[in-house]
């Protein structure tokens, strides 16, 4: 295992999670992750991709919500963990993420290749 996947699974761990609104998807845009996350992912074909850009939405969201939850991107465990990524419908943890969790988080998203979902 990879120094960057372990920090991946200590990250992954502590995140904390919560309930999100049935049927939403509003922080299910374009995403950014790791070239070791997107490794991890269903590829997609290049239309898929286009398409998902196209309407500002991931191209592993689909009809019932996300089609990869449980590999999902950091970023998108982080929505509604933070008040810098909050939910737009006030959901959120009992407890909201670690501020330094949170900074250890971002500097691995600036120390690592970053790639389009």
């Amino acid at each position: 295992m990879t120094q960057n996947e372990q920090k991946l699974r200590y990250f992954r761990q502590r995140i904390p999670t919560f309930a999100c609104v049935p049927g939403c998807h509003d922080c299910c845009g374009p995403v950014t992750t790791s070239s070791e996350e997107m490794a991890r992912l269903p590829e997609k074909s290049e239309a898929e991709h286009d398409a998902a850009l196209a309407d500002l939405r991931c191209p592993h969201l689909g009809e019932k919500g996300c089609q990869v939850y449980a590999e999902r991107p950091l970023i998108c465990r982080l929505f509604g963990t933070t008040p810098r990524l909050a939910c737009p419908n006030g959901k959120r943890p009992e407890v909201m993420i670690d501020p330094k969790l949170e900074q250890q988080i971002m500097r691995f998203f600036k120390e690592t290749r970053q790639v389009l979902v």
